[in-house]
């Protein structure tokens, strides 16, 4: 997968899901947020695009051996977050998967008041 599909696939992804904003927040960097928490950010790193995601610690470090072209958060916590980069380890259909778990993790995580889908079910069936 190619570094504008990679990006392209990622934030075709997250505006489907409920509640989301995608802004610039800096020269550069592409973000997206459900309510007010950031769950995907897009950017270079140098020069190559790639989509940085929340991921769960045990679930982050699996997909980096697992897969070539994911990487501990650049610029993130390398714990809770993953990079994306462009490569043929990769697909649409992963993309789109990690896209929508980091977006079940912030939507776990927020107030039950304030979550706009039920993250234990979403995205599941």
């Amino acid at each position: 997968m190619n570094g504008k599909t990679l990006q392209g696939t990622a934030q075709k992804r997250a505006e489907e899901l409920p509640a989301t904003t995608l802004y610039s927040f800096e020269p550069g960097w592409e973000a997206a947020k459900v309510v007010d928490k950031w769950f995907m950010l897009l950017t270079e790193v140098p020069g190559r695009p790639v989509v940085i995601l929340k991921a769960r610690p045990d679930d982050a470090r699996t997909l980096c051996e697992a897969y070539a072209d994911i990487t501990p958060g650049y610029h993130m916590n390398k714990r809770h977050w993953i990079t994306l980069a462009p490569g043929d380890s990769i697909d649409k259909m992963l993309v789109k998967d990690l896209v929508t778990e980091s977006y079940r993790l912030v939507v776990g995580n927020l107030p039950k008041s304030r979550r706009p889908v039920d993250p234990a079910g979403f995205g599941t069936g």
